[in-house]
């Protein structure tokens, strides 16, 4: 079941001439801004994804800094609520940022956009794979991840190769679940196909009684999830319950681990797609390095996709700043990122152009085991 899809080359658009604000960081800090979720039903997505990429500006911090400078994330939580976030972001553009980082959640990072646009501030490695944030194309907004679009396609494609062609959608009532939809949709209307059930859940509940009816009542044969980990969890148990056997499915967005920690011995075979290499052995270089610097920064560090997703856009940002040279501009970070390309992390290759700002369209799949834990 589990298969591994290659790299896909697709053209984005044009990417206009935009002049960029002259701030330059200053000589021995640059501040990073993040907003996400820190605390509420979605907090663990904030949490991991911060504190993979922590592991590694602490490192590059421990090392002597970047070029001298000392990498500083400083953190707002939106608990995962659009309006709290644009709030966020107007604050961190008021204080001057260098730029603005790690992002959690398409209707959070939606509500930022044109704020982002508007001060024409770097908005880097958001998690999130919506298609809204990439088209139209933005000078400023960097993607490390695949799509939502190429998350649903792979699980479309890995389902109906099983002969599982009835597929329902539980999703996420806003433009995250949206998103999701959208890209099963047009992955299933390819085949002449289209979802045979259809059941919403509002963001940060767990309110999911009339979804579970709405679509085991339509007897699929699988069913695809677009919402995060507690919301996901509640809906397998009261489907289970509900008598449905079928596969499940969810994007990586729902947060794997902490899906797996929520439905411990209930998770057994529960799928999920993911845009980055798996955290948990050392299969390749990039997993060996992760691993590593996991274990050396001790504490409450654990391995986990989202934190590993954290990691390698810190890795991937820190290059561009490097290649911006020393004291850098605004202007001289985008060069210096759109100047990455066929640049290996020890098996996730990463790409950016001056017309492309997605580095990435790996997706691969996932799975629960009975024991709380995600198999390869």
């Amino acid at each position: 079941m589990i298969q591994r899809r290659a790299l896909i080359q697709g053209a984005a658009a044009a990417a206009a001439s935009v002049a960029l604000p002259a701030l330059r960081a200053a000589e021995t800090k640059l501040v990073l801004g993040q907003s996400a979720a820190f605390s509420g039903p979605a907090a663990q997505l904030g949490i991991q994804m911060n504190k993979g990429a922590k592991i590694w500006f602490d490192q590059v911090n421990a090392s002597g800094g970047l070029n001298g400078m000392q990498i500083e994330l400083r953190t707002l939580d939106d608990g995962y609520e659009p309006d709290r976030c644009k709030a966020n972001t107007a604050q961190l553009i008021k204080d001057e940022v260098f730029a603005l980082f790690g992002y959690v959640g398409t209707p959070t990072c939606v509500a930022a956009l044109p704020l982002v646009n508007e001060a024409k501030i770097p908005f880097f490695g958001p998690f999130t794979g919506a298609e809204v944030l990439r088209d139209p194309f933005s000078k400023v907004v960097f993607h490390l991840r695949a799509s939502y679009f190429d998350e649903t396609a792979l699980i479309v494609k890995n389902l109906t190769s099983l002969g599982l062609d009835k597929i329902a959608v539980f999703y996420q009532n806003d433009s995250y679940g949206m998103a999701g939809l959208t890209g099963v949709q047009r992955a299933l209307k390819t085949l002449n196909l289209e979802p045979v059930a259809l059941g919403t859940v509002e963001r940060n509940t767990v309110n999911v009684a009339q979804a579970v009816k709405d679509i085991v009542s339509k007897q699929p044969q699988a069913i695809v999830q677009i919402s995060a980990y507690k919301s996901c969890a509640a809906f397998i148990r009261e489907a289970r319950k509900a008598g449905y056997g079928g596969q499940i499915y969810n994007v990586s967005f729902v947060g794997t681990q902490a899906l797996a920690d929520e439905l411990k011995g209930d998770g057994r075979g529960i799928m999920i797609s993911q845009v980055v290499p798996y955290p948990y052995t050392p299969a390749i270089p990039i997993s060996r390095e992760y691993l590593e610097a996991v274990r050396k920064a001790g504490g409450d560090a654990t391995p986990n996709y989202s934190s590993m997703e954290g990691y390698l856009a810190a890795r991937v940002f820190t290059e561009g700043l490097r290649r911006a040279g020393r004291n850098p501009s605004r202007d001289a970070l985008v060069s210096g990122l759109e100047s990455i390309a066929n640049f290996n992390l020890g098996g996730f290759n990463v790409n950016f152009s001056a017309r492309d700002h997605v580095a990435s369209r790996f997706v691969d799949l996932s799975m629960l085991t009975g024991d709380g834990k995600v198999s390869h």
